[in-house]
């Protein structure tokens, strides 16, 4: 089996459990869990505890079975574990091996005390006041009280990777390099690609480990070596001299003689989110979680600048450059740089209204969005209720404000959009859709848990429900949902089922609709996600960033229709910027996988028959939500093609009584996208279109239609597999259409 450190979140309890009516106070157990850490070699119980549950195990590939076990109950999560070093760290390190029985009774204890830690935080959500209340007629939210908060903003699920902080350090501090080579003697560069040497040192000493400790006798059973290692060690790797990596060491670990004072209560701060290396003997240097430090380069250099009051106008500037600069990066990606403008300005006259972070504008769409800088305080995590709610809205609700007032003005006549150097910027004849998203730069526990309970929204035509996220999510969005037609179908999804989607983690509800397609019926009121779903989103950022062997592309709606009509179909609509093409995209997206699999079929036999014939052939489909598409297969010229499927569009949306149609227009043979329309109008009753209409037969579900064409096509000349294929490539037919 390979080890490697996983690139996942840890464990999450969003909804408190009830805990035993006789759960101990919070500072009582907390007082004999340091009790435990203060035992003499409680470090080597901690190694085992890393290692247990922070590491994966994994075979040739890793698969998403692997990243499940990642997310059960019984594993601790980072922060449990950075507890336990932070309270190991209130007495003088014992680095002495202890016996076995010691440490596995070292092992037990912190594991019972964390669960019991567990329980008393849980302790403040009582499902007792809550029934009682409603039976009075009361409606009782337990979530606003900051008591209650605690649990998911301690346990919450973790929103970043590990390699994203190294990656986006690198970015976040680059303006700051000459501060930072002035002041700490190196830059954040360097000490990333420290860390990452960290890693491949520690890699390769735990395949050695395993081998070595078959050899030795029980009582000399120690895990701390696969996590200890020397500058002179780590140096090669870096591609840095010794004396420079342990000055990165150095500013990254615990001083001589930090007794970690001021972690008192369980959400105090703790020296180890700051410097999570351990300095031991003969030079030697312990990282127990990789994932700390990479967090700690990503975060700390920040309050490293604090101090210098004359740097922070530079400092502050360059921190929110950073966000929306990044943001605007990762959106261009997607939708091209000529799409994606940052710091739009909205003009009355010569009044400036709104400012947009970030506009993005696709066909007669538009994604505003608000980025901030603004972290969830230390106070606030002690369950501070005003703290928590001031926090919230200098994060989130002024963004979301402010990104409301900016829809409102956007299109309306007179208003004027321009960039910061004054040029002008053109809007589309008509924006339909506005997305909003509000964006933070750090990690923000428990982020979607506190929007569910805190963000106060209001109405605006056009203006979908508001994705609050951060930087890491928009990563992973634009890196997986890399076209237009993908990314924007989630996010519309996200916004429609906003109220009722209950998860985790925002990762969760995207490895869900990677999955399974993100659609559900309209009478559920609550859907809770597993966080299993995150799995397949885990393996292919690990695969694409890191190399790792696994799927690049978690299978699901992006593999499906590979290599069949609809995937060419699709393919083309995706980079499309017109609206008729985008608005049937985003439908057929919605279909479920076995209409979408006969509607396939259903293209691809017509396209076969129109290659044949030389005739044009459509097909006709009804959606549920009583729109409906035409498509009309025709080597036709354009402005006859279009005549035809505009009449065949109209007629068959008279005969449905529908408010909306698409219509589609393919090349006979490979189905290639010509073109496509859109009828947008209620229904109204026409006497001429009754009598047109008149003898046209209902409409029929997708896979009786297929089966008729099936029969249809049966009677048709047979066509070898070594035969020219009737569409004209001049492939033979088993290499073309009769695949």
């Amino acid at each position: 089996m390979k080890r490697r450190k996983p690139p996942t979140r840890m464990r999450s309890t969003c909804t408190p459990s009830k805990p035993p009516d006789a759960a101990r106070p919070e500072a009582e157990i907390l007082a004999e869990l340091q009790a435990v850490c203060a035992q003499p070699g409680y470090l080597h119980a901690l190694a085992y505890l890393c290692f247990r549950d922070n590491m994966i195990f994994y075979s040739e590939e890793l698969i998403e079975q692997d990243m499940h076990a990642m997310r059960s109950p019984e594993r601790l999560s980072r922060t449990e574990i950075s507890t336990l070093v932070g309270l190991m760290l209130k007495s003088p390190i014992d680095w002495a091996l202890p016996p076995p029985h010691a440490q596995q009774r070292y092992v037990e204890d912190s594991d019972r005390l964390l669960g019991e830690l567990h329980q008393a935080l849980s302790a403040a959500f009582s499902l007792k006041d809550v029934i009682a209340g409603r039976e009075r007629g009361e409606e009782i939210n337990p979530f606003d009280s900051g008591a209650v908060m605690r649990e998911p903003i301690f346990y919450g699920a973790e929103s970043a990777y590990n390699f994203q902080y190294l990656d986006f350090a690198v970015q976040r501090y680059a303006a700051d390099a000459v501060w930072l080579e002035n002041n700490v003697g190196f830059t954040i560069e360097q000490a990333c690609a420290v860390a990452e040497a960290i890693d491949r040192v520690n890699g390769e000493r735990l395949e050695k480990l395993r081998d070595e400790l078959i050899g030795l006798h029980p009582d000399q059973w120690t895990m701390l070596p696969a996590f200890t290692a020397t500058p002179a060690e780590i140096a090669p790797y870096a591609g840095l001299n010794p004396e420079m990596v342990e000055r990165i060491l150095l500013a990254f670990t615990v001083p001589e003689g930090e007794l970690n004072e001021r972690f008192v209560g369980l959400q105090d701060f703790n020296v180890v989110a700051a410097k999570p290396l351990l300095q031991g003997p003969a030079g030697k240097f312990v990282c127990l979680q990789s994932y700390t430090l990479a967090e700690s380069i990503y975060e700390s250099p920040f309050f490293w600048m604090l101090p210098d009051k004359a740097y922070q106008p530079q400092r502050d500037k360059h921190r929110g450059e950073f966000t929306e600069n990044f943001v605007a990066e990762r959106l261009a990606a997607v939708f091209g740089a000529d799409c994606v403008l940052t710091n739009v300005e909205i003009w009355q006259g010569k009044t400036k209204v709104g400012e947009i972070d970030v506009l993005v504008l696709w066909a007669d769409r538009a994604i505003i969005v608000q980025a901030k800088s603004k972290r969830l305080t230390i106070e606030a995590r002690k369950g501070n209720d005003q703290i928590i709610r001031d926090d919230f809205k200098k994060s989130v609700q002024d963004a979301y404000e402010q990104g409301l007032d900016c829809a409102q003005f956007l299109g309306v006549p007179g208003n004027r959009l321009a960039r910061v150097d004054g040029t002008d910027v053109e809007l589309p004849e008509e924006v339909t859709e506005i997305f909003m998203f509000c964006v933070v730069s750090d990690h923000y526990p428990a982020l979607s848990f506190q929007t569910r309970q805190f963000l106060k929204t209001r109405e605006v035509p056009r203006v979908r429900a508001a994705l609050v996220t951060d930087v890491f999510l928009i990563d992973v969005l634009t890196e997986l949902l890399a076209t237009p037609l993908y990314f924007l179908s989630f996010v519309s999804r996200r916004a429609r089922y906003a109220e009722q989607l209950l998860a985790a983690q925002e990762l969760t509800i995207l490895g869900y609709h990677l999955k399974k397609n993100l659609w559900f019926e309209e009478k559920l009121s609550i859907v809770h996600i597993a966080e299993d779903f995150t799995s397949g989103v885990d393996v292919a950022m690990a695969a694409r960033r890191r190399g790792l062997p696994g799927l690049a592309t978690p299978e699901g709606i992006l593999t499906r229709y590979e290599g069949t009509a609809l995937g060419r179909i699709l393919s083309q609509i995706r980079a499309r910027p017109e609206p008729a093409v985008l608005d049937q995209g985003f439908q057929l997206l919605e279909m479920g996988s076995e209409a979408l699999d006969d509607l396939s079929r259903m293209i691809d036999r017509q396209a076969q028959r129109s290659a044949q014939d030389g005739q044009p052939h459509s097909l006709a489909l009804m959606f549920p939500d009583r729109s409906g598409f035409t498509a009309l297969i025709s080597g036709e010229a354009d402005a006859e093609a279009m005549r035809n499927l505009s009449a065949l569009c109209v007629r068959r949306k008279y005969k449905q009584k529908a408010d909306l149609w698409f219509g589609m227009c393919l090349m006979p043979g490979d189905s290639e996208l010509r073109f496509g329309l859109r009828l947008a109008a209620p229904w109204t009753q026409d006497i001429a279109l009754d009598a047109a209409t008149g003898g046209m037969p209902e409409a029929i579900q997708p896979k009786v239609a297929h089966e008729h064409l099936a029969r249809r096509a049966r009677g048709a000349p047979k066509v070898g597999r070594n035969d020219p294929c009737p569409c004209g490539t001049g492939k033979k037919s088993k290499k073309c259409c009769g695949r």
